[in-house]
């Protein structure tokens, strides 16, 4: 969750703010917020001590960011898109989802609309900056087609090693599998992942490179380090790497996501959306809300 929620701060820097200032009440600016023993506090008050701390600046950039983004992108972001991500992460985190995202201070419903966010800025990217050749020569270099292994994840190198040597002398994987393996989600499956290539984000990076090395019916001759412990990989399936053509799609994706974790890129592609958006700042105090993408003499 958290690497996730990285991911939407890269994407767009003040991205995921569901909130409004109270100056958009109709009830008028001298209605109270809140009031006290001996006094109150208007909403005229409130707006202007909001408007001079740049957390009040750094929301009404966001709701200007947003806004633009959902005018110019939100036919391509669906409801159903959202709820399907959400799902997928609430599916993944089980009884602890709850949790991490009050570690990480957010709601279900702020949650939603960071996904919301990122999807949009995906297609903002998308549409305003398009892959080159130059781009998809390089990514083919080192692209790999979907592979299909099998793997035992193990706290100890010795264990992995015995593993290894029971594998060489006959011994069952799917066995072996079920009696050792930490990954609850494949012990019982023969240790079977789905099939993944390298465009692949959710895989610790050393297990990917392992893997890629083996042919069809190999083993892992040592044990593979991740971040989760040692592995022993098994290669159910390594197709040859054909044509381009056959994998272009995939591979653009590949460079998209690269150039969506880029700041600069992002940044970039956020001030196109707000210059399309021709944003008019009216309060004099809120002129460079948006300095840090635009000039201020862009805004009006």
């Amino acid at each position: 969750m958290k690497s996730y929620m990285k991911k939407i701060a890269a994407v767009v820097a003040v991205a995921g703010v569901a909130l409004s200032t109270a100056a958009c009440s109709n009830s008028g600016t001298k209605a109270t917020v809140a009031s006290y023993k001996g006094g109150k506090i208007t909403q005229e008050q409130y707006y202007d001590e909001m408007k001079k701390s740049q957390a009040g600046k750094s929301t009404l950039a966001n709701m200007i960011i947003n806004r633009a983004l959902e005018q110019q992108y939100g036919k391509y972001v669906s409801q159903k898109k959202v709820d399907k991500q959400y799902n997928n992460y609430k599916k993944q985190y089980g009884s602890q989802f709850s949790a991490v995202l009050q570690q990480n201070g957010m709601t279900a419903s702020s949650f939603k609309q960071n996904i919301k966010t990122n999807l949009l800025s995906e297609q903002a990217l998308k549409h305003i900056k398009k892959v080159t050749k130059k781009q998809e020569q390089q990514a083919w270099k080192s692209y790999q087609p979907k592979v299909t292994v099998q793997h035992i994840l193990v706290a100890k190198k010795s264990t992995a090693q015995s593993i290894i040597k029971q594998l060489k002398d006959g011994k069952s994987f799917k066995v072996l599998a079920k009696k050792y393996s930490l990954d609850t989600a494949t012990k019982n499956k023969a240790g079977k992942l789905p099939s993944f290539d390298s465009t692949d984000t959710t895989l610790d990076s050393s297990f990917k490179t392992a893997a890629f090395k083996l042919k069809t019916g190999e083993v892992t001759s040592t044990p593979v380090k991740s971040q989760s412990g040692y592995h022993v990989i098994k290669m159910i399936s390594h197709p040859a790497k054909g044509k381009f053509a056959d994998h272009k799609k995939a591979i653009d994706d590949q460079i998209y996501a690269s150039m969506a974790q880029d700041q600069a890129t992002m940044k970039d592609v956020i001030a196109t959306v707000l210059k399309k958006a021709d944003v008019s700042i009216k309060d004099s105090d809120l002129k460079d809300v948006l300095s840090s993408y635009i000039s201020t003499g862009a805004t009006k």
